[in-house]
C-alpha cells in the first residue's frame, strides 16, 4: 500500500465492460510528510468515494478485488484524515 493525492479524474465513454460503473482517478504518490514523491501520475479505481485533493490509501496487486467483478491492479481503499508520525 502507499499514500497518494488525487489530482484529477478520467472521463471515459468507452471502457472495458468490467470497469463500467467504476470511477477512475488520477493520483500521485506522496511521502510521509504529504509531499509529492518523485514519480509519474497513476490511475486507480476509486472504491471509497474519493475526490480531487483527497489524500488516499492505495492498494495494488494481482489479488486486489479477486472476488469481485472488477479486474484491476490499483485501487483507492481509504481516505486518510490524518498521518501521525513518531518523530
Amino acid at each position: 500500500m502507499f499514500i497518494a493525492k488525487v489530482i484529477g479524474k478520467i472521463v471515459s465513454t468507452q471502457k472495458s465492460e468490467k470497469l463500467i460503473g467504476s470511477k477512475l482517478l488520477v493520483i500521485k504518490e506522496l511521502n510521509e510528510h504529504k509531499e509529492f514523491a518523485d514519480n509519474n501520475a497513476l490511475v486507480a479505481v476509486d472504491g471509497v468515494g474519493a475526490g480531487i485533493d483527497d489524500i488516499v490509501l492505495v492498494d495494488w496487486g494481482d489479488s486486489l478485488y479477486e472476488n469481485s467483478k472488477l479486474s484491476v491492479d490499483m485501487a483507492i481503499v481509504g481516505i486518510i484524515d490524518e498521518i501521525q508520525l513518531d518523530q
